[in-house]
């Protein structure tokens, strides 16, 4: 069976053909992708548009790494706004006053927006141009000045992006094999070490794990959630993961865990899907097992670590005397994991720091609380694996999703910055502060 997606691919590569032969001897043929951008702004024809499409993404794939650098900055600059037009729209706009105002909001955009939606109609478009916005981040770091360019895309692929466009799909053991391969490669949080472990985790009974999809990327998931059925909340990763854990009978289960969220398009990032994806995902469980009355995660705390060390170097920052003394004693990882003190300085971390633009300062927290979520237990020694000992000194939080307040916290959150806590994680913060 052909997807819908298939079949538009393969209308769109029969057109392009037609289109390459049109435009054969013409000025379309170079090479220079720079040259092929302006042939595919200027031009009006859907056949030779869909060839020049293709030979522009064909000849970025033959750039090296500096020669990209070049095309990006090349873009920015040769396809800003165009002055002379924005000008005369502004003088209408004061003439004319607010009916003009959309004529002067088409003026202001950049001819690289125009660019991409052009070079999204190409067969596998879409999917290209999110491979060129992962070299485009990459190239950021070089050059900050590619932000604006950068910008674009982000404004773009929001829009080609947004929840509405999202398929959620279970992912088990069916599963395509090319599917199952790139959860293997994208999983982010806790490494699947081959086809054993990915089975126990997509097989077993009391594991389910879901991916949302897009019509564009129809084989290759923005993002997935791992699930486990429970009897209880988890205070710890290893249980979950090992290898020779107990199966329990998903009718016995009471708690689904949601413990690794993988974003898996490096083009995506900071791209939003939308809110409420955790919910979306509770009500497929919810139709499947009656029984389950608790939905909560088990989350890592990545900016930690980085953040109290950080802070330690503020003399009016968040943290106490007496917390800058304490970090001084946690420079040993193996020491500190059931160090007591840690729990004060992750709910001061989690409850107070904010990131530049507003928010929790921590990324994961950023997307659960947006979600809905409140923050219900922060435990010990739980991640003791490398990577959870250098980012948090083995902390992990459990998030927890109330159907009842899902909307409730998400509306305060996004409108204030409120964030949902237990009342024992709101003692933690009071007592941190008194100590």
């Amino acid at each position: 069976m052909i997807s819908g997606g298939g079949i538009l691919n393969d209308l769109l590569s029969r057109i392009a053909e037609v289109g390459r032969s049109l435009a054969l001897g013409s000025q379309a043929q170079g090479g220079d992708p720079l040259a092929l951008c302006e042939n595919l702004l200027s031009g009006k024809g859907e056949a030779t548009g869909l060839a020049i499409a293709q030979q522009i993404f064909d000849a970025y794939a033959k750039l090296d790494a500096p020669s990209r650098v070049a095309f990006f900055r090349e873009i920015k600059d040769r396809f800003d706004v165009d002055g002379k037009a924005l000008a005369e729209a502004m003088t209408a706009w004061r003439k004319q006053g607010p009916t003009a105002g959309r004529a002067l909001h088409f003026a202001s955009e950049p001819r690289s927006q125009e660019l991409m939606r052009r070079l999204n109609r190409a067969p596998g478009g879409t999917r290209a141009l999110v491979a060129m916005r992962a070299d485009l981040l990459d190239a950021s770091q070089e050059d900050p000045e590619l932000q604006p360019l950068d910008t674009d895309f982000q404004h773009l692929l929001a829009s080609w992006f947004n929840r509405g466009f999202l398929e959620l799909r279970r992912i088990d053991w069916s599963t395509s094999a090319e599917i199952l391969e790139k959860i293997i490669a994208y999983e982010a949080v806790h490494e699947i070490a081959g086809w054993d472990d990915l089975r126990r985790r997509v097989a077993a009974p009391d594991r389910r794990l879901y991916g949302f999809f897009h019509p564009a990327l129809n084989d290759d998931p923005l993002i997935f959630v791992e699930v486990a059925l429970t009897a209880e909340i988890p205070g710890a990763i290893t249980p979950i993961l090992a290898e020779d854990r107990v199966t329990l009978e998903p009718a016995k289960a009471t708690t689904a865990v949601f413990y690794s969220i993988s974003n898996c398009q490096k083009g995506l990032r900071n791209i939003s899907f939308g809110n409420f994806l955790i919910k979306q995902v509770v009500e497929e469980l919810r139709r499947e097992f009656e029984n389950l009355t608790t939905y909560v995660t088990l989350s890592p705390v990545p900016g930690l670590r980085r953040w109290v060390e950080q802070e330690t170097q503020e003399s009016d920052g968040l943290l106490s005397g007496e917390q800058h003394s304490l970090v001084e004693k946690l420079a040993s990882y193996e020491e500190a994991t059931d160090s007591e003190d840690l729990l004060g300085l992750a709910a001061v971390y989690l409850l107070e720091a904010r990131a530049p633009r507003g928010g929790a300062r921590d990324p994961v927290a950023r997307f659960h609380l947006g979600n809905g979520a409140s923050l219900h237990r922060i435990n010990l020694a739980a991640d003791l694996s490398t990577r959870g000992r250098a980012n948090a000194w083995g902390v992990m939080v459990n998030y927890l999703y109330d159907l009842k307040d899902i909307e409730k916290n998400h509306e305060a959150y996004a409108n204030d910055g409120s964030i949902a806590a237990a009342s024992a994680v709101q003692r933690l913060l009071r007592s941190s502060k008194r100590g």
